[in-house]
């Protein structure tokens, strides 16, 4: 471990259980744990319950008269569109379109927005909004203040019930909760399109908390689930992990995010060049991709049609444990229609896969 990576609250916890850790946006997080590994890991939260221990993810606070409309005023989304109480995806785009980042913002008031960035990324989020910020607006660097814990899958709401937590809010809200004498954030929210929630808990508080979870999880044939397994769920859903499927090359209107773009507010960064993009309609756009032969298509890999011809690139590929195939995300040009049949060059070898809009898995989320 380099002297520059930070550690999650929970890093003792993890080293306990045995995980295998790696570097991940700067943090060393598990990646795996024994008993399965990433397939066991997946399959619990789709078919039971799993938690992750997500503490690398940022957390910046924007505090003080008219937070909101400030943020509102930088970040894509339209905080218009939500409540106190609710949380939101948005982007934050460079002047030319490109992504710096995706995160969630948590409305707590008129006056006060809670962000999570993506853990490489925290710091520039929090520079680019402080040197816009107006007078008597502040925006605080939280990263270490906090541990964020998910519990995802369809047994989460009796993982959560067990201790005495919130659950039943509504998809996109968050509610404040008590554990054990200690104030955290519960929100109906996760990156595997499973029933589940987001634990925001103080960073002293995590190791108790996630002893609790634990003891819920496993009691009903869960496991812990490190950040392999979260990757190759997001991907079942299509979800884009930024560096990936989102970059400073990687727009909304391409990645499919064009619906986390409020396009009618007067301002937000980058909108002059996204309209211009979304009107032009020539960049290539991200689709699904579903390997008919045998193999797994990796991120960089040219994709090319039935005459040869490059047409895009995968963004992010993997083995799908659900579908028990491979599965990609791809940029590719726009004369590519769903059902085209194509081939996915992998060190040389062509790999036949079909054009798919995502999610590539359905899952029954129970409505609340």
């Amino acid at each position: 471990m380099t002297q520059t990576q930070r550690t999650s609250p929970l890093h003792q916890a993890h080293v306990d259980l045995g995980a295998k850790m790696a570097d991940f946006g700067g943090w060393q997080m598990p990646i795996e744990y024994p008993g399965g590994g990433v397939v066991a890991e997946h399959t619990a939260v789709r078919e039971r319950v799993g938690v992750f221990d997500v503490s690398h993810l940022g957390k910046a606070s924007v505090t003080g008269p008219g937070a909101a409309a400030f943020v509102n005023r930088c970040l894509t989304n339209d905080l218009g569109r939500i409540e106190p109480g609710k949380a939101q995806y948005t982007l934050c785009c460079s002047e030319t379109g490109g992504v710096v980042d995706d995160l969630i913002a948590y409305l707590r008031s008129e006056d006060d927005v809670f962000l999570i960035p993506n853990a490489a990324n925290t710091a520039t989020v929090v520079q680019m909004l402080r040197d816009e910020a107006p007078e008597g607006v502040s925006v605080t660097d939280q990263h270490e203040d906090y541990a964020v814990l998910a519990v995802q899958g369809p047994l989460s709401d009796e993982v959560l019930t067990a201790l005495g937590l919130p659950v039943d809010h509504e998809y996109m809200s968050f509610e404040e909760a008590d554990f054990e004498g200690t104030p955290i954030t519960v929100c109906r929210t996760g990156y595997t399109g499973e029933r589940g929630y987001e634990l925001v808990a103080p960073s002293a508080a995590a190791p108790a908390l996630w002893a609790a979870l634990m003891e819920q999880v496993t009691q009903r044939g869960g496991l812990p689930a490190g950040l392999g397994a979260r990757d190759t769920l997001r991907t079942e859903m299509g979800y884009p992990l930024h560096g990936n499927d989102l970059s400073l090359d990687i727009t909304p209107v391409m990645a499919g995010s064009a619906w986390a773009v409020g396009w009618e507010k007067e301002s937000f960064w980058g909108k002059e060049a996204l309209v211009a993009q979304r009107v032009a309609k020539e960049s290539r756009v991200l689709k699904g991709l579903v390997v008919t032969g045998r193999g797994i298509p990796r991120a960089h890999c040219a994709v090319k049609d039935a005459e040869g011809t490059v047409v895009g690139e995968v963004t992010s590929g993997t083995f799908s444990p659900t579908r028990k195939e491979g599965i990609a995300l791809a940029l590719l040009d726009r004369s590519v229609s769903l059902g085209s049949q194509v081939v996915v060059d992998v060190r040389g070898r062509d790999l036949p896969a079909e054009v798919v809009k995502p999610p590539f898995v359905q899952v029954q989320v129970r409505a609340s």
